[in-house]
């Protein structure tokens, strides 16, 4: 059995929750899921420059896991520019 899902400390509520490719109607596009904490690490890395440690800090939890969370968010949004789908930025936990 694994162990329970920590939250994540998250200080960002994103006011825009969905991007799409311009011009393709929706019913067309497959649909990537970006998470909060994901967006947060996003956030913290990228916008605020913190370094990798201080994130984890912030977020509360191990350098490893904010790797972790980082890299998911890398490729997920990797995947959706270069196939041409859309971002929903959701709270659910993966």
């Amino acid at each position: 059995m694994p162990r329970p899902r920590l939250y994540r400390k998250i200080r960002f509520n994103p006011d825009i929750t969905y991007f799409k490719p311009q011009g393709v109607p929706m019913r067309f596009l497959e649909v990537i899921e970006l998470t909060f904490e994901e967006v947060e690490a996003l956030r913290l890395k990228n916008i605020e420059d913190f370094e990798q440690i201080e994130c984890a800090k912030k977020m509360e939890t191990s350098q490893s896991t904010f790797q972790r969370i980082l890299s998911s968010a890398y490729k997920k949004i990797s995947i959706a520019l270069i196939n041409g789908k859309a971002i929903e930025i959701t709270n659910k936990n993966t």
